[in-house]
């Protein structure tokens, strides 16, 4: 939904105001209204329609999770807003069936997204949110906005008053501090894996283009570059710091970090444990695809069969010191290998930069509410296991957040497939009810030791209580 929003509707308290329309926030819309009895809730979104890593479209690439993994079903299946009920209302379930495809391609999976935000209620886009604070008074959250005009200009101011917020804000995209000054200017071809596909057809006119980042998107960006280049004359460089082009971790069991037992056992660990832990885990969500790496492999193989070797260079363990520019048109970029202690210089006429994201900051948005916030050891903010920003006990309202809280609920706080049972906890914990009752148990693993209730009886899962709204 885009367009004005009536003032006069959000005088009246909500019960639930989001902050940011990406997959989160608009799977706890989706499942939100599915919730029994009346559930006052809007979303506001600066942006002027829902779009999802566009830039990151690449013909055949895939989801990483299982088309399950939408907005709703592993919470309940049964919901209107599920990938299933969109291919039934396109006509597209058979066609479905018989691809049997369990992980769908990225365009199909904005497309869905795109559907149901475009047919969710309380989704206002073209809203830029400015502030959230707290009205001790009235006892509810002030959440000012601005309304944008189709050029992305402010044409109206407004407030809404809720009980509680929820962040979803989503990641912005991570340039290394080296290449940021190139990234910035104007005309230098060093941009971000996010805009690949606005930039593609000048990159295929590149003489050399060199991709840094060993992720999934540093993956699919290189094979779309080698294949669209020709053969002997791919001029193609693959850089990376890690230590290897890794494949992801994907065995049944490491999965399994991916569930709920996994999410409670890890924001059950102290502090210290939890940050000694994470660096340790990248390979569960930072390595690239098995499919991937064969197809790469494959596609290089291919270009051996007459001969010779292709013009491709991949190279792990490389960390880039500085970089500038060379004339006007090109990239001077210095190397530097860990392992060897070794140091080179690589000219290239465009870099690719897979480099990753990092949680959007909201410091500024949240000024007001500094005062309420308690943070870590680090100065980050402290989260609970219901997802709530842990605020001075005189804030009878809550402040949630979506895929902002890997430093307190682990890996799987940007993975999809734990977007819809996130979006239950928090509307359980809002409604003080269990609309959508949740599994006492998700994974085989047992991740740490548990108490026993008798010996040789281990002891039964606990099952999350649900807060009762204040």
């Amino acid at each position: 939904m885009t367009g004005t929003t009536p003032q006069q509707d959000l005088d009246r308290p909500h019960d639930l105001v989001g902050v940011g329309i990406g997959p989160f926030n608009l799977s706890l819309a989706a499942l939100a209204d599915g919730v029994p009895g009346p559930l006052a809730a809007t979303f506001f979104e600066q942006r002027p329609a829902f779009h999802w890593h566009p830039g990151l479209l690449i013909e055949g690439a895939t989801l990483q999770v299982p088309f399950l993994a939408d907005l709703v079903t592993l919470a309940d299946p049964a919901s209107r807003w599920s990938f299933l009920n969109y291919l039934k209302g396109r006509e597209r379930l058979f066609p479905f069936y018989f691809a049997e495809r369990f992980h769908i391609q990225r365009a199909e999976y904005d497309a869905y997204c795109r559907w149901a935000a475009e047919r969710i209620p309380g989704l206002h886009f073209g809203h830029q949110v400015d502030s959230v604070r707290w009205n001790p008074e009235r006892r509810l959250f002030e959440v000012d906005f601005t309304q944008l005009d189709q050029d992305g200009e402010a044409a109206a101011l407004g407030r809404a008053y809720t009980r509680h917020v929820v962040l979803g804000v989503g990641t912005e995209p991570y340039v290394p501090e080296p290449l940021r000054p190139l990234a910035q200017a104007p005309g230098v071809p060093v941009l971000h894996s996010a805009d690949y596909l606005a930039h593609r057809e000048e990159l295929l006119a590149a003489g050399h283009v060199t991709v840094i980042g060993s992720g999934q998107s540093g993956a699919e960006v290189f094979l779309d570059l080698l294949r669209a280049r020709p053969a002997g004359a791919e001029r193609i460089t693959w850089l990376t710091r890690t230590e290897a082009f890794a494949p992801m971790e994907y065995s049944k069991l490491g999965l399994e970090h991916f569930t709920p037992d996994y999410t409670r056992y890890f924001h059950g660990l102290s502090e210290q444990a939890r940050g000694e832990l994470l660096p340790g885990q990248w390979q569960l969500h930072k390595g690239i695809d098995a499919e991937t790496i064969a197809a790469i492999h494959d596609e290089l193989y291919r270009r051996t069969l007459h001969g010779g070797w292709p013009d491709a260079v991949l190279t792990p363990g490389v960390r880039v010191r500085t970089a500038g520019r060379v004339a006007t048109t090109q990239v001077e970029l210095h190397l530097e290998h860990v392992r060897q202690g070794t140091r080179s210089r690589l000219t290239t006429d465009a870099v690719v930069l897979a480099t990753g994201y990092r949680e959007r900051p909201v410091d500024r948005m949240l000024a007001g509410l500094d005062p309420y916030l308690r943070h870590d050891a680090e100065g980050r903010a402290r989260i609970d296991e219901h997802y709530r920003l842990v605020l001075d006990p005189s804030v009878t309202g809550a402040v949630f957040v979506q895929n902002a809280e890997r430093h307190t609920h682990g890996v799987g706080a940007p993975d999809l497939g734990l977007a819809a049972w996130r979006s239950a906890v928090i509307l359980n914990a809002v409604t003080g009810k269990e609309p959508y009752p949740l599994p006492r148990r998700t994974a085989f693993t047992s991740f740490g030791l548990e108490a026993r209730e008798a010996p040789g009886i281990p002891a039964q899962g606990r099952k999350l209580t649900p807060l009762v709204q204040q």
